[in-house]
């Protein structure tokens, strides 16, 4: 029986009948969920991620994602008892063995959104190490706990919205009045920390106000002022609260780029000639020296910007992260940062050439939920993994 490609021109069987190779033993096979099956019936966040892994495009890189984060959280050095000294640094599990470090950055946006909650749940249940985030990040966590954000849509016209005191996020509304709230609330405190500092430069002159790490002292620094600020909101909903309560430090390098930064600069007019200090060298180093002193450091970022270079910039002083989780909308065609994929972190030093890590390209409000959901939240003990 003759085959067909005896009858086809050469060039049409080239080009259009090219034999393939034999894919490799192993090679994973795309597919889907069989809803039909009884299984998938209302699954399992854990479940449903597992039986995405193997669907391709993005759906793969969230599978990825969830396996990141489950090896970061997993990971277990030597026991605090055989370490020198020296050595006793970075972060250990309550049974006193080296555990990942796991720094996790965060822009405005989120808290502004429903994706609050999850960050929330993760720090109240000391799920992570460090915070980073942007002064909106701050602010509109503590004006969530005065006053209610509220579900507009994309397309209500900006001088409508404008004439009646509204104030858009993409389909999210905030009334001008949470603003005034959160200015009635934050000028007592900023002139409690004040009174404080000057005490305390009266007491142990000029010279004191050289960086220091000790979180009880006035002299401040972004990271103690949101200290100060969880403290006294003093409201479970807050992430800021729960990061005081369990002394999760969160970094704030641009505080001055929202509301805060308003609230500062009018403060500099009501308490003039003296002002309020932040020393935001002292935070750099604090951030960094966090990195240095990791046994294990882990990167889990959404959203992009600043508080993505932030946390790659202190795993540098490291020489990179080992485990690296990027989920935001940005390409990398433009050049920036916000685009970049883990590889070019790789190039500067920030995630190491050997770790695990992947770019999620989604919307965080989507994929998030699920992450926490299939991960942190999935209800079951840690598979720990000691070296």
């Amino acid at each position: 029986m003759s085959n067909i490609n005896d009858k086809l021109p050469d060039i049409l069987s080239d080009a259009v009948l090219k034999q393939s190779v034999e894919m490799p033993e192993g090679t994973t096979k795309v597919h889907g969920i069989d809803y039909s099956k009884k299984e998938a019936v209302d699954m399992r966040a854990s479940d449903l991620i597992a039986n995405m892994k193997n669907m391709g495009f993005q759906a793969s890189a969230l599978g990825q994602a969830c396996d990141i984060i489950d090896n970061m959280r997993q990971w277990r050095g030597k026991h605090i008892d055989d370490l020198s000294e020296h050595d006793k640094k970075g972060c250990f599990d309550d049974k006193g063995y080296q555990k990942t470090t796991i720094f996790m950055g965060y822009t405005s946006n989120l808290i502004s959104s429903g994706i609050r909650e999850s960050l929330c749940y993760l720090a109240k249940n000391k799920m992570i190490d460090a915070l980073v985030t942007t002064a909106g990040g701050i602010e509109e966590d503590i004006i969530k706990c005065l006053a209610p954000t509220y579900l507009g849509d994309f397309t209500l016209k900006g001088s409508n919205l404008r004439d009646q005191g509204l104030n858009r996020i993409g389909n999210l509304l905030v009334p001008n009045d949470n603003y005034c709230k959160f200015e009635e609330w934050i000028v007592p405190i900023l002139d409690k920390m004040l009174e404080e500092q000057e005490a305390y430069v009266a007491k142990h002159g000029n010279s004191c106000m050289d960086a220091n790490q000790d979180v009880e002292s006035p002299i401040w620094t972004p990271s103690k002022l949101i200290h100060r600020l969880g403290k006294e909101i003093n409201d479970e909903s807050s992430v800021i609260y729960w990061a005081y309560k369990n002394n999760i430090p969160v970094f704030c390098p641009a505080i001055t780029d929202g509301s805060i930064g308003d609230m500062l600069f009018f403060h500099t007019f009501k308490s003039s000639p003296q002002q309020l200090r932040l020393d935001i060298v002292a935070d750099i180093r604090k951030v960094n020296s966090m990195s240095m002193e990791a046994s294990r450091a882990g990167m889990i970022i959404l959203g992009g910007g600043l508080i993505k270079h932030h946390i790659a910039n202190a795993c540098l002083m490291r020489n990179g992260a080992d485990y690296a989780v990027y989920i935001n909308t940005a390409q990398e065609f433009d050049g920036s940062d916000a685009g970049a994929r883990p590889d070019e972190a790789v190039s500067w030093g920030k995630i190491k050439a050997e770790a695990q890590s992947v770019k999620v390209y989604a919307d965080v409000t989507l994929v998030l939920p699920l992450i926490v959901a299939a991960t942190f939240a999935n209800g079951k003990p840690l598979n720990i993994k000691h070296d």
